[in-house]
């Protein structure tokens, strides 16, 4: 069986779709701002409430622990309320637990916010990819994904300048309440405008022809995948290599990039700022290239899991200069291919997020989708606190940039025989 969408159906004049995309986009990026605040103010943060780096780690690990018990209810959550609802449960609890860290008076304070802000970002990739998959047939699914995805890096870019500007005008709480009050702004616009293609309104005949046009799966008409069901496909152990080889170096990039600049090249706050500023803009247009890697090659009539693993190994192999880092002497040449390391990660993600959609029907994409971020995030719990111990031991950065780099080469080497042609899906 092949996957390569039809070729017959011309591109429509209607952009709801898009819109929709932009929905996603902007959901994205409040997601990684929300996730961005403490790690900006936890400077000043330390000195007020006495932390250490060990509570710092313990903190940060509080989030991704409840992020990956988010994880496990989001899915089925999603099948049984739709995406609509449950989308917008999700951003009203984290926007409300961004909000609560206001409240906070010691650790245990930010542990339990940080805590409730994870459960609720746990639904925004399930959420937003099951959005992508019903709204954008599969020769346009990576591309989408991929500007919606390019939202984390527009978020962590913004962020900086947002919460400190925040923080200088009303104090520490300030930018915790103003991003809680963003969320639900969202959130209004969100329930006005989103609907199932099928249902909606606002579609010419024409756009809905043309996003429902790759033929339905096989199990299209049976009830959603469970977990084990999904644990026995293949391609279902490709995308969580895909995933557990590749948050870790993410979460590492948000959470300890201030601090490896600081430590290797001893820039200043103002410094760090544009450094990052230059690896998360490079960051965004990784994001939309390498999903429209993908989404050309199929366009050419190249088989769909073809495309994807092309794709993967093109970002797989641009992460690799950024072990070079360690003997860099020139901050801006490192943050340089730091950039270009996050931008492949963002390509990378556009590609693997999209596989969910390509290989379980609709109904199951968002229960595919959290247990690929699951082991994702449990690699990164593993990860922080090896690198917590590691920088403790004074042993540098030098070995964690070394399998930074060759994280997503060895993940696409592991996965590649993995990823074959869905069974389920209809001949195209």
């Amino acid at each position: 069986m092949t996957t390569t969408p039809t070729m017959e159906t011309t591109k429509p004049r209607g952009r709801i779709r898009w819109v929709i995309c932009g929905l996603l986009f902007l959901a994205t990026a409040i997601n990684y701002m929300d996730r961005q605040v403490l790690g900006l103010l936890a400077p000043e943060l330390e000195k007020q409430f006495g932390w250490n780096d060990r509570t710092y780690a313990f903190i940060v690990n509080g989030f991704q622990i409840a992020y990956m018990i988010g994880l496990v209810a989001i899915g089925p959550l999603l099948i049984r309320v739709g995406t609509k609802v449950g989308y917008g449960l999700s951003v009203g609890v984290w926007s409300l637990a961004i909000a609560a860290h206001a409240l906070a008076t010691s650790w245990v304070g930010f542990l339990a916010a940080r805590f409730g802000l994870g459960v609720g970002e746990a639904g925004n990739f399930p959420a937003a990819i099951k959005a992508t998959a019903q709204w954008f047939p599969q020769r346009e699914r990576a591309l989408a994904t991929g500007i919606f995805n390019a939202g984390a890096n527009v978020g962590s870019l913004l962020a900086p300048l947002v919460v400190l500007g925040l923080a200088g005008w009303g104090g520490w709480k300030a930018p915790f309440v103003v991003l809680g009050i963003a969320g639900f702004v969202w959130l209004i616009f969100w329930w006005l405008f989103y609907a199932d293609p099928q249902q909606s309104k606002n579609l010419s005949e024409e756009e809905r022809a043309w996003i429902t046009q790759d033929p339905p799966m096989a199990q299209e008409t049976q009830p959603p995948l469970g977990w084990m069901a999904l644990l026995r496909l293949r391609s279902t152990w490709g995308i969580l290599i895909g995933f557990a080889c590749s948050a870790p170096v993410w979460w590492f990039w948000l959470f300890w990039l201030p601090k490896l600049l600081k430590t290797r090249f001893g820039l200043t706050q103002e410094q760090i700022l544009w450094d990052v500023s230059l690896v998360y803009g490079l960051g965004c247009f990784g994001s939309i290239a390498g999903g429209w890697i993908s989404s050309s090659l199929i366009g050419r009539g190249w088989a769909v899991a073809r495309a994807r693993k092309a794709a993967l190994l093109i970002c797989g192999l641009s992460v690799l200069p950024v072990m070079l880092v360690p003997w860099m002497t020139n901050h801006w040449y490192a943050s340089l291919l730091i950039g270009l390391a996050a931008a492949a990660h963002q390509g990378w993600s556009a590609n693997i997020f999209s596989l969910a959609g390509d290989n379980v029907p609709q109904h199951s994409v968002a229960m595919l989708t959290s247990l690929g971020v699951f082991a994702g995030g449990l690699a990164s719990v593993i990860a922080q606190q090896v690198i917590g111990e590691v920088l403790t031991m004074g042993i540098g950065f030098g070995p964690i940039l070394l399998v930074a780099g060759s994280a997503y080469l060895v993940g696409w080497l592991c996965l590649r025989p993995l990823l074959t042609q869905p069974a389920a899906a209809s001949t195209r």
